[in-house]
């Protein structure tokens, strides 16, 4: 499935963002008054290959859940247990995706793709809302990752396993109607692998790629860098290698969220991305297929470093800004209407001649 997935991953084409770039030219308002909504309306044509293009709409939050052997050399003070009591708030609409997703119109889906508590365990409360009740979608490939201090956190079999997974759930959505993919995550001490991905692919230094997650102190943040280190030490990763790149250092979260991309990409759908775990899941992507970066929108700037620097590497303007560190999807649903609003231009303004306006 990986391999035909990349097969299908093509560049934008130049012909309907040049139709897109001239339409704009003639729409009832200044060339370019729009400023970054031009520019991402016109690379949305040319990831849908026709002017105008789709609208992105309806949008679909997949949130990939898994936990982290790494967790047991105390990079975060919340208990892993968390992650499967989270996937239960997420079930039961009561989690800030949730209600992001309501004010969208966003479904939810929550993958399971290598929590280890056993959701069974974890409480799922009475649904607050019938509108739009998130999915539970059981893909685990293992129960958590291996410590990545001590040994690769995945088998190379494990990591495909859990990027099929991703690019399976992208297909299941487009073929129920998605317009647009809305990138989530969930699991506790996820950051710490985030940072290693990010440090590899952009080659920056581990204490510039790693941040304070769930607002750790300075003592634990201390620590979290000097692990990050000790794997990136450990694993000597080529980022060349992009399946032992997430072999080594996970999440099933990661590399699931990395086929998602690669699914929206193959499929030409644009993936919105949200924070330092979808960006450090985008790098991956990118390492596989070049031409997916050009599927990829960032709909905010994470306060975590490493998001800079990956949305950097990856030539990345984020839609919104508000110092936001939470995940799940949630920065990416606050910058979809403006995705959406950028394509609807394309679609409702009228050209001068339509209106009988008269140009400069």
């Amino acid at each position: 499935m990986l391999d035909a997935t990349l097969a299908d991953i093509g560049p934008l084409d130049e012909g309907a963002m040049a139709a897109a770039h001239d339409l704009h030219t003639r729409l009832t308002k200044p060339a370019g008054s729009l400023g970054a909504l031009e520019e991402l309306s016109v690379r949305l044509a040319g990831l849908a290959g026709v002017c105008p293009p789709p609208l992105p709409e309806p949008a679909a939050v997949a949130i990939f859940a898994a936990d982290h052997g790494v967790h047991a050399q105390g990079v975060t003070p919340w208990p892993q247990e968390v992650t499967a009591q989270m996937v239960g708030n997420f079930l039961s609409g009561g989690a800030v995706v949730n209600a992001f997703a309501r004010q969208t119109g966003a479904t939810v889906t929550v993958v399971d793709v290598g929590v280890a508590t056993p959701l069974t365990q974890a409480r799922v409360p009475a649904q607050r809302s019938a509108r739009a009740a998130p999915r539970l979608v059981d893909a685990k490939v293992r129960a958590g990752t291996r410590d990545m201090t001590a040994r690769p956190a995945l088998t190379r079999e494990e990591a495909r396993e859990a990027v099929e997974t991703g690019i399976r759930t992208a297909d299941e959505l487009l073929d129920s109607g998605a317009g647009i993919l809305v990138t989530g995550d969930m699991g506790i001490a996820n950051t710490t692998a985030a940072a290693a991905l990010i440090a590899v692919f952009t080659g920056i230094d581990p204490a510039e790629a790693t941040g304070r997650g769930t607002g750790i102190d300075d003592v634990t943040y201390a620590r979290k860098v000097a692990v990050v280190r000790a794997a990136l030490a450990r694993h000597v990763p080529d980022p060349a290698d992009p399946l032992g790149v997430l072999a080594a250092f996970g999440g099933l979260e990661h590399a699931a969220l990395a086929g998602f991309v690669l699914g929206g990409a193959a499929r030409r759908v644009p993936v919105l991305l949200d924070g330092v775990n979808a960006v450090a899941a985008a790098l991956a992507a990118a390492a596989f297929a070049p031409d997916a970066v050009g599927a990829m929108v960032a709909g905010h700037r994470s306060a975590e470093p490493g998001a800079t620097a990956g949305l950097d590497r990856l030539g990345l303007l984020p839609i919104i800004d508000l110092g936001l560190r939470l995940g799940e999807g949630t920065g990416a649903l606050l910058g979809y209407p403006v995705v959406a609003g950028a394509v609807r231009v394309l679609h409702e303004v009228a050209t001068f001649d339509a209106a009988g306006v008269s140009e400069k």
